[in-house]
């Protein structure tokens, strides 16, 4: 046994970099059989995780309500210019308190002029811009206070960008204003059609923008989500308060000259992303005042809180898991949710790689190694309780009863019994690993020796599909049986054969993978005549075998045919009793064993089963649908055994 180690860095995912395809397909199990469809059966599967191996996306969203409650909770919508105001009044009131020691004219007047400050904040800012003030630290302050503003204004449109653009030389802003002229230049050639050289933006102008976008749509939506986050954080505020900030901004970038491209800018943007919330107010009741930008920032994260849940909700056309971006739920949750989500995200894939499912004309479909596998796992349970039990047994020294060698082997599949062909097996393995290398045998390597069946099982196994199967609880039970059933002999008796006929209002042949498609007859009609007609045909082409009917039902017959029509009464008519019967009786004529489970015990159907009972001397059970699989896989190996 060798061991690998490394040291932790976070990302290591303790149960396994996977989930088997085989265990993803058995928690869908419930749902498949159920009627949910593979379709139906992913999505629950998606939306309620796996317990110990994934989050599901109902848990993703309950944290993300939960986080946006949190982010509402906390914001303060006024605080951007309740901080400003207060750095303002804590300058002015530092100019008051060094002029009121001073005894000069002069002072007098420069206290009149800071009575007469204009009440609104850019106003203050405006009037205060051409003020020499005598106090050197107020000054300093102020002017801190306006490199601030710069800072606050500019990564409030900007994200990422504010801070290289701290203390801009006038080189530097002139250069960030050709950015800007160039960018929304770049966009109106690119919306005439016109080509636009996005690399040589980004080589002249990358270092404005640090989260690197790879193309010219991801930096302008990334740039849109920002923008119209701060259209939000305005259209939050009252109509004073919307007026005072917004005045302040525009002040500020026409102080930088920057005004008319920002402005070209989000209106290029806006026109681009429609479907932003450009302008649509938002609710806060937090009383922590924060910087412009911050607030900004926190906008920001309610959109994405907003749209990360409409992405999982997935209730519009067209919706897909590949719609959810992973970068905003690693900003929002965390990289744990990211990774459940990149995990739920390679749910349907590992599955189509194993097989297991497919799409056909769109829809997510089990194939039949699906079915198979769905089977073998129901099976490995049954025999598990068998064995805590301890009631049967399922060994048998030979797949299939008693053999003889052909001189050929074959390769072992899941439940198969029997001699290793040993050499066979070996080449099998140092073909694999390649000259020179040690031998390790993997499953894939085994072969059995090829035996030659002296016995045969013919079995024809008769679901009730009418309406009330679902209705009463019985179906996934029942289903899950017949899987079982169908991967015991296909696993372990090959050479036996296995008939699946589903019944209601008509009978016909199934196969496993039917089993699990969506939705449940909506029929009224159990018409065990045709059943039974149906199984005669069938199992008349094993003359040689041990043959045998199998029937699964909740209710007495009520539908026969009359001729190609189906003929259906509630409570069944005596014609009706009398064909099944009949049906029956021809099945017990030419050999073949009747073997019925009733999951109900009306007492029409008590009567029925029992006149069925002394016509075809076969037997009646009356069953918990939740043993069904157990018995009828227990019985069918001690059959197989004597």
């Amino acid at each position: 046994m060798r061991s690998r180690y490394s040291q932790w860095d976070g990302s290591q995912d303790p149960f396994g970099p996977d989930v088997p395809a085989a265990e993803l397909l058995e928690e869908m199990s419930e749902d498949l059989l159920s009627g949910a469809g593979a379709q139906g059966a992913m999505s629950r599967l998606l939306r309620r995780g796996m317990q110990g191996r994934f989050t599901g996306l109902d848990a993703l969203r309950a944290r993300l309500r939960e986080a946006r409650a949190r982010e509402q909770a906390a914001l303060d919508l006024q605080g951007p210019l309740e901080e400003i105001r207060e750095r303002l009044e804590d300058i002015v009131e530092r100019e008051r308190s060094t002029l009121s020691f001073r005894a000069e004219e002069d002072a007098r007047m420069r206290e009149a002029f800071l009575d007469a400050l204009s009440p609104d904040v850019p106003g203050r800012i405006r009037e205060l811009s051409d003020y020499r003030f005598v106090d050197l630290q107020a000054q300093r302050e102020f002017d801190e206070l306006m490199e601030h503003l710069k800072e606050q204004v500019l990564g409030a449109h900007f994200r990422n960008m504010a801070e290289g653009l701290r203390n801009l030389s006038p080189e530097q802003l002139q250069r960030f204003k050709d950015m800007l002229a160039e960018l929304n230049e770049m966009i109106e050639r690119r919306d005439r059609g016109e080509d636009h050289d996005f690399d040589g933006f980004m080589q002249r102008y990358g270092d404005f923008f640090p989260d690197n976008p790879r193309t010219l749509e991801e930096l302008l939506e990334n740039m849109a989500r920002r923008m119209a986050a701060l259209s939000r954080l305005m259209a939050s505020l009252s109509a004073e308060q919307r007026a005072e900030l917004q005045a302040l901004a525009e002040q500020v970038m026409q102080d930088m000259d920057l005004a008319f491209e920002v402005d070209r800018l989000g209106a290029n943007l806006s026109s681009m992303f429609p479907d932003m919330p450009w302008g649509e107010p938002t609710l806060a009741g937090g009383e922590d005042a924060m910087p412009l930008s911050a607030t900004v920032d926190a906008m920001e994260r309610l959109h994405d809180y907003e749209d990360l849940d409409r992405a999982m909700r997935g209730d519009y056309a067209g919706a897909s898991l590949e719609d959810v971006d992973e970068d905003a739920v690693r900003r929002t949750l965390g990289e744990d949710a990211a990774r459940d989500l990149r995990r739920l995200k390679q749910i349907e894939r590992a599955l189509e790689q194993a097989g297991l499912v497919s799409r056909r004309d769109g829809r997510l479909e089990v194939t039949p190694k699906g079915a198979r596998k769905l089977g073998e796992r129901v099976l490995i349970k049954v025999f598990e309780r068998l064995r805590r039990d301890r009631e049967g047994t399922h060994e048998a020294r030979e797949v299939g009863g008693l053999a003889e060698p052909t001189g050929s082997t074959r390769p072992w599949r899941f439940g198969d019994t029997g001699q290793i062909a040993v050499q066979r097996t070996v080449f099998n393995a140092v073909l694999r690993n390649g000259p020179g290398a040690g031998v390790r045998l993997v499953p894939d390597d085994f072969e059995l020796v090829e035996a030659e069946q002296r016995t045969e099982a013919a079995t024809a196994l008769l679901l009730d599909l009418s309406f009330s199967m679902p209705l009463r609880g019985h179906f996934v039970h029942a289903k899950r049986m017949a899987l079982a059933l169908h991967a015991l002999i296909e696993g372990r008796y090959p050479h036996d054969r296995l008939y699946m006929i589903g019944f209601s209002d008509y009978a016909r042949q199934m196969q496993p993978q039917d089993l699990t498609a969506a939705g449940w007859e909506r029929v009224y009609g159990t018409n065990m005549q045709h059943a039974f007609n149906l199984a005669g045909r069938l199992l008349s082409k094993h003359p040689r075998a041990t043959r045998q009917v199998i029937v699964v039902t909740d209710g007495e017959p009520t539908a026969h045919l009359e001729g190609e029509e189906v003929f259906f009464s509630w409570p069944p008519v005596p014609r009706t009793i009398q064909l099944t019967l009949a049906e029956a009786l021809k099945l017990s004529k030419t050999g073949v064993t009747l073997n019925v489970f009733m999951l109900e015990d009306s007492p029409g159907l008590i009567r029925f089963m029992e006149r069925l009972a002394r016509l075809t001397a076969g037997r009646v059970f009356l069953m918990d649908d939740r043993e069904l699989g157990a018995f009828i896989v227990r019985d069918y190996v001690s059959r197989r055994a004597q």
